[in-house]
């Protein structure tokens, strides 16, 4: 405080008062100074200009560029030290964006070790690495005459508001950045589509635009939205599987790098998510992570729990947010596109007017030159004494000669036609003068021509570029509808549980007491005890369930097919009943009563089936008044699967005295359906896609792919297929498969029919030639094939021939080379609808339908105690 304000306010204060302190509010200042910053970083740094789709450092590195350009190298440090002149910034930022504009490989020429996306090495330092602009920059980013400029910030140069961009660069290379209160994430998109879909908008069509990420990879861009505020898109990593110990990853997520990448399939391992072995990456210009497997781990399970528990899927959610009339706005990628264009529309038509205006004007002189020199005007002026003689004389010789001239003659004109040498004038041509004239009219007229059909001009401009520089940029990232993996499923179960029945504990410290099985600690465990009482928990160390359990495993969420097959004793000395049922879902850590409540009831048989398998026991009653069968069979496939709770049916009034096993039970079950969902080249038992028919417990898959190798597999709902898969059905091992296909090295067709000889292993049934391919394969029992032969020169072309595959060879074993199918030369083969043929009619097997009468929750009407209540919100349920 200053000595004048604190004698001020000494006057003021009354003398038997201690002097107290002034506060002075900053609300006024500090709204304004925080609003000034913040508008500052939202405008001058973090989000990108509608117009030309680059952030001011970005705008300016190019500027810079475009001074120095000589079509040679510049030295990175040269460059962003020239950019200093314009970015009020420090060098490290200015090094750092350029970089990155470099990385998108679409504006910079780069020279030097420029760091590594796909690894997340970083670049050089900038004294040792070089640059300088694309063909396609100078092409698309710059022209001085169309461009508003401004003051640089200290006012010594001067730099363009916008550059005038005839490309939707924003969207081609997306962009991102944290401003104060808001943020953007636009994501890049392919350069051939973003052409195709400007051209669609000129034309008044419809168009969909989609991004594209230069580290590849599977997406699914189902809830993009736009790229709208609210949207989300799934990326994942492509992993296939080399052999049955090893998986590659070849393609990674958008916005990870082969170390977090690796990183995160370390920590999961670590924590038990997965189990591998040891992970190699051998990545370079491609990328290649091998994941390596212990034995006996599923590969398939192994794919899903990366992308269930590491970076290998990623989700990434867009901000289309751009500055526009110096405001932030929150726009969709379609709307950008669509102002792109136009902009690129208007820049264009301002060009062509320029031009025409430079063309007219060219058009203008060269006719004055050729008047002022064929009509000898210039010997007008020697007998001038004064310029303004000299100018009134020429003026005056060309009057009756520029009537067909477009615009009047002006001072600056004749003083031009004075500046001609007396060399040009001796050696002037007329003809040549007048073909220029001829040619400067036939441009004019083609730029008016651009001008009254801009759009088809603008759609020329696009192909044009799309033919020029298109090359490579095909795109990169699969698109793809995914399938929901659900954790439980994968993980793998690294933890063992273990019950102590007697005292009624379970949980995975109880390693004294009795193991159960392995688990993970995400799972759910199901519990039975004797007393008839049914509970779900989370796996735990130590939980109390009920004193006396009778069953412990691992809960599957909505499981159909596990039966539990159970006689209970009603009450102390009542009739005892049996049931069969499923349990499908419930409220955790609630007990459930399988019986019907009354004091003393306990189970005297229980058994679960994961098949639904019905045995047959033998029932041993005490002897008791006038009880004359004490023993009999009962079989618990003549029983119906109903809900949870139900009473059952009675089996006896009588004490019971033994239960013993009689017969191993089979599934009562209706084999399973399976489909195939190409959507997301994964198996459903829920209806989607392609039936591929009902299974059994020992039915098997057919699968072959295009490299000729053919195996059978269990469905598993698990499973991944490769994108060249030709083959997917239903496995019948007495139907032989019949194929075409061409050897490398004899350089012919051969036929060949065979079947799976070893369902648990993986055959090549083509030779192993490099140039070796298979041409047309059929699961069909009377296959047809057309063959169409070459036209030799000189003679007529051959009839096409139409075999019969079953009658050209006989079955024969995998390994088998086959028959040569012609010595002619062959231009193509078709494979034609198979002959008809008769199945043998199966015998129909003994089946027992399922009634499933319980809902989602697996209430029942039998028993309303075991419901569950809507009013308690504390319960978690289990669907």
């Amino acid at each position: 405080m200053s000595e004048e304000n604190e004698e001020l306010d000494h006057d003021l204060v009354p003398e038997d008062h201690q002097p107290q302190e002034v506060i002075t509010k900053v609300t006024g200042m500090f709204k304004d100074w925080f609003l000034d910053y913040a508008s500052y970083v939202i405008l001058e740094r973090a989000v990108p200009a509608i117009e030309d789709g680059l952030k001011p450092v970005q705008r300016r590195i190019l500027h810079s560029m475009k001074d120095l350009d000589d079509g040679r190298y510049n030295k990175v440090a040269n460059i962003v030290g020239h950019t200093m002149q314009y970015h009020p910034h420090g060098d490290a930022s200015i090094a750092d964006a350029m970089v990155q504009i470099g990385q998108k490989d679409l504006l910079i020429d780069m020279q030097g070790n420029w760091g590594n996306i796909l690894t997340g090495d970083r670049a050089a330092a900038s004294r040792y690495i070089e640059a300088r602009l694309s063909k396609f920059a100078l092409d698309v980013v710059y022209n001085p005459k169309v461009t508003d400029w401004q003051l640089s910030y200290d006012g010594r140069k001067k730099e363009p508001i916008n550059l005038p961009v005839k490309f939707p660069l924003l969207l081609a290379q997306g962009a991102e950045g944290i401003a104060v209160g808001l943020s953007t994430k636009v994501l890049p998109h392919n350069f051939l589509e973003l052409i195709d879909a400007s051209i669609k908008h000129l034309q008044g069509k419809r168009f969909t635009i989609l991004p594209d990420f230069v580290t590849a990879g599977i997406a699914d861009f189902t809830n993009y939205n736009d790229g709208i505020r609210g949207g989300k898109v799934r990326v994942r990593a492509k992993i296939s599987q080399l052999d049955k110990n090893t998986l590659v990853v070849s393609e990674i997520p958008f916005s990870t790098t082969t170390s977090s990448l690796i990183d995160s399939i370390l920590k999961a391992n670590e924590k038990g998510k997965i189990k591998i072995k040891k992970i190699e990456d051998n990545t370079a210009a491609t990328v290649e992570i091998l994941v390596h497997l212990p034995s006996g781990i599923s590969p398939d399970k192994t794919i899903d729990a990366l992308y269930a528990f590491t970076s290998c899927e990623t989700s990434i959610s867009p901000l289309g947010c751009v500055i526009e009339d110096n405001k932030p706005n929150f726009i969709g990628v379609t709307e950008m596109l669509k102002r792109s264009t136009d902009h690129t529309v208007a820049l264009l038509k301002k060009e062509l007017e320029i031009q025409l205006n430079e063309l007219q004007e060219q058009w203008h002189f060269a006719s004055l030159e050729r008047i002022f020199i064929e009509n000898r005007i210039y010997r007008e002026i020697e007998e001038e004494e004064t310029w303004e003689g000299v100018i009134k004389a020429i003026d005056k010789g060309l009057q009756p000669h520029i009537k067909h001239l477009k615009r009047a003659v002006t001072e600056d004109d004749i003083v031009r036609l004075t500046e001609i040498r007396i060399k040009r004038i001796s050696k002037f041509d007329i003809d040549k003068a007048q073909q220029k004239i001829e040619a400067l009219e036939n441009d004019i007229a083609q730029v008016k021509h651009h001008l009254e059909h801009l759009i088809d001009y603008a759609i020329s401009y696009f192909k044009r570029l799309k033919d020029t520089y298109g090359k490579g940029w095909e795109r990169k990232t699969e698109i793809r509808i995914f399938d929901d993996i659900e954790a439980t499923k994968v993980i793998i179960r690294n933890t063992k549980l273990y019950v102590n029945r007697e005292e009624g504990f379970v949980g995975t410290s109880l390693k004294k007491d009795e193991y159960v099985g392995d688990c993970s600690d995400i799972d759910d465990i199901i519990c039975f005890t004797s007393e008839g009482v049914l509970m779900i928990t989370k796996v735990d160390a130590k939980t109390f369930i009920g004193k006396n359990i009778i069953h412990v495993a691992v809960f599957k969420k909505k499981d159909k097919r596990t039966i539990y097959n159970m006689i209970y004793q009603d009450g102390r000395g009542g009739a005892s009943y049996v049931k069969r049922f499923a349990v499908t879902g419930v409220t955790r850590d609630k007990e459930y009563i399988l019986t019907q409540g009354k004091k003393g009831s306990k189970v005297s048989y229980f058994t679960a089936n994961p098949n639904g398998e019905a045995e047959v026991i033998t029932i041993l009653l005490r002897q008791a008044g006038s009880v004359k069968k004490l023993k009999f069979d009962l079989d618990f496939s003549d029983l119906l699967i109903k809900g949870r709770g139900v009473k059952g049916n009675i089996v006896t009034k009588y004490n019971i005295k033994k239960i013993e096993l009689k017969e191993q039970g089979v599934s009562t079950l209706k084999p399973r359906k399976i489909w195939f969902d190409d959507t997301v080249q994964r198996l459903n038992v829920d209806g989607r896609g392609e039936l591929l028919g009902e299974f059994r417990g020992k039915d098997r898959l057919l699968i072959i792919n295009q490299k000729g190798v053919a195996k059978t597999i269990i469905p598993e709902i698990t499973l991944h297929f490769d994108q060249d898969m030709i083959v997917l059905e239903k496995w019948n091992p007495v139907k032989p498969i019949s194929a075409i296909y061409w050897d490398g090295d004899k350089e012919r067709y051969y036929v060949k029919r065979f079947i799976i000889e070893n369902p648990d292993r993986e055959d090549t049934f083509i030779t192993e030639h490099d140039k070796s391919f298979l041409e047309i394969v059929s699961t069909d029992h009377k296959p047809v094939a057309e063959i169409i032969y070459n036209k030799l020169r000189g003679k007529d072309q051959k009839p096409n021939d139409e075999i019969l595959l079953e009658e050209f060879i006989s079955v024969k074993g995998i390994k088998a080379l086959g028959n040569q199918l012609t010595s002619e030369k062959v231009r193509q083969i078709n494979l034609l609808d198979p002959l008809p043929h008769e199945e043998p009619k199966p015998v129909p097997a003994e089946e027992i339908e399922v009634h499933e009468e319980e809902s989602v929750t697996g209430n029942t009407d039998d028993n309303p105690d075991n419901d569950i209540d809507p009013e308690d919100e504390t319960q978690t349920t289990l669907f």
